[in-house]
């Protein structure tokens, strides 16, 4: 048995400890003007739809001022709203409403690099080695006799070197893609600017931040190689994605910028927060970025990562729990994201994947801590496998053949006939192509069906506001004995039992003596005292 530790008392300070926060990736969720392409007035026309489903809270993938090479996360003006998405005007409008409807707001934060197109970039280009202007970034004399070579072996998270020669010479870095230089956060005028825009966008109403690449943010001394050339193709593939020590990712010293951030966050009112997208070697590394004195909460991506399997998620469970009772934090649960194939395709795809989806999410939504939901999973949607190569646009792909835009389609509304509702009426536009399946999978072909996936996750989130069991001050995680293949596991508070079963074992499976189910997966059956929990599906009872 494993419990997290009792939190303290609920305020409105301590919203996000246990908080359901709706990624909302701004480009594909809702088109208010028929351009094909998603914006801020078509969030605001939305929000009583994301009010009903149960959400607390929003968190907006970037929409300021950029060339898109990287969806937006090539930022060339942080204090304003690209054309694309709208005005600020609309941003105020936007998030007065989401206040209105209940709904707090996430911004993404993108501070390890900026675009290409930056007014500080393209006065670094102009003005040449060793000016002021090109301290800000990360430039440096290539090796070789003629400096035709790197200035060391780095290579980028997109393939390919992360280093980039300029006609004068020299060469900048860039862990991401060439658009996208990163900042050196060791001179004084990047943090200052950075400072600023927290207060910017705190200034406008913003209830907390998403901070991109929150462990890449300095690098080593020296910029000394990582000996790239030695390792296996599986063991580069580690490192870069940050579960090594990397000499430009998780150095010590970054926990200097989230400890200036802090008493920022803290001089506004209503519990403003910041979450870090960090990745470390260890879990205690992780653990660094999360105190009183720096960041709120860390993405925890190992239950992502979980396979399908009891011991793979209990596992993963017992982890994190434990971190958080050291950090005093909560945990955050994730299933999808922006970035990561949607879970119902990574879980097997069609029938099979989306009955583990859906128990899936049960399970995550019973957890202490704070969950995040990706746009589209609570419709059940897959990741759309066979969009055509020329349509394509993440950056990655152009260098490494892997593409995350079938995560990043736009999501169906309504209708018959695509885009399925994600613009006005009889708008055709939509920057992605969604395919004919989801004309069933639509939020109106889901609404008020007895089932669907969308009413699933509609009672799961109601349950979860209203029952005392899954509150903030409730009891942490009591694990229970179960059947082989079976993760069932209790929380409590006062004579209020609730339990979560999931039956990942491959066969149907009697569940008894944890009450009442309030809401399954799947459809269960009753038998004698209990009830037959299907393959794949998950439930919660309920004792008083």
């Amino acid at each position: 048995m494993i419990s997290a530790a009792t939190p303290p008392p609920a305020t409105d300070d301590d919203w996000w400890r246990s908080a359901v926060v709706y990624q909302v990736y701004v480009r594909s969720f809702a088109d208010s003007d028929g351009d094909g392409i998603g914006d801020l007035q078509g969030i605001r026309q939305r929000l009583p739809y994301l009010r009903d489903l149960g959400v607390d809270a929003l968190w907006l993938t970037p929409f300021y001022t950029s060339p898109m090479i990287d969806g937006g996360y090539d930022v060339a003006d942080y204090r304003d709203v690209d054309p694309m998405f709208g005005t600020l005007d609309d941003f105020d409008a936007m998030i007065t409403d989401a206040h209105a409807h209940g709904l707090r707001i996430i911004v993404d934060l993108v501070p390890n690099h900026t675009s290409s197109a930056h007014q500080w970039f393209t006065a670094a280009l102009a003005a040449g080695p060793g000016s002021p202007e090109r301290a800000r970034y990360l430039f440096a004399d290539g090796r070789g006799a003629h400096g035709e070579l790197p200035p060391n072996d780095w290579e980028s998270i997109f393939g390919g070197p992360a280093w980039t020669r300029i006609p004068d010479g020299q060469w900048y870095l860039h862990l991401f893609d060439p658009s996208q230089p990163d900042l050196n956060w060791r001179h004084p005028e990047v943090r200052a600017e950075f400072e600023d825009v927290l207060r910017f966008w705190l200034d406008r109403g913003v209830d907390g931040f998403r901070v991109d690449v929150a462990h890449g943010m300095i690098k080593a001394e020296g910029l000394p190689d990582v000996g790239f050339s030695s390792m296996t193709t599986g063991q580069r593939q580690v490192e870069l994605l940050g579960k090594g020590r990397l000499p430009y990712f998780d150095q010590d010293e970054v926990h200097d910028i989230y400890r200036a951030w802090r008493p920022i966050l803290d001089s506004y009112p209503g519990g403003r927060m910041a979450v870090a997208e960090a990745w470390a070697e260890t879990p205690q590394r992780l653990a660094r970025y999360i105190g009183p004195d720096e960041l709120h909460q860390a993405f925890s991506f190992d239950f992502l990562d979980a396979t399908w399997s009891a011991d793979s998620f209990r596992k993963v469970i017992d982890t994190a729990l434990a971190e958080a009772t050291v950090v005093g934090a909560p945990t955050t649960w994730v299933l999808s994201n922006h970035d990561k194939q949607r879970h119902v395709t990574r879980y097997g795809d069609g029938a099979e994947g989306l009955r583990r989806a859906r128990a899936a999410s049960l399970l995550m939504l019973a957890l202490p801590g704070c969950a995040y939901l990706y746009q589209g999973e609570e419709l059940g949607l897959p990741e759309v496998l066979d969009l055509p190569d020329e349509l394509r646009q993440d950056p990655a792909f152009l260098r490494t053949g892997e593409s995350r835009d079938g995560c990043r389609v736009p999501i169906p509304w309504s209708g018959e006939l695509a885009p399925y509702g994600f613009g006005p009426a009889g708008s055709e536009l939509s920057w992605l192509p969604a395919p004919a399946l989801w004309r069933t999978l639509s939020v109106a072909a889901q609404t008020d069906v007895p089932g669907s996936t969308l009413e699933l996750y509609r009672a799961a989130l109601r349950i979860r506001r209203d029952n005392p069991a899954l509150a903030l001050d409730a009891d942490g995680v009591t694990w229970q004995e179960s059947e082989p293949g079976v993760l069932a596991f209790s929380r409590t508070a006062g004579a209020t039992v609730l339990t979560c079963a999931v039956n990942l074992s491959g066969a149907p499976v009697l569940i008894h003596g944890y009450g009442r189910p309030l809401v399954a997966s799947d459809e269960l059956t009753e038998q004698g005292s209990g009830h037959l929990l299907p393959i794949d599906a998950a439930v919660w009872l309920e004792q008083r």
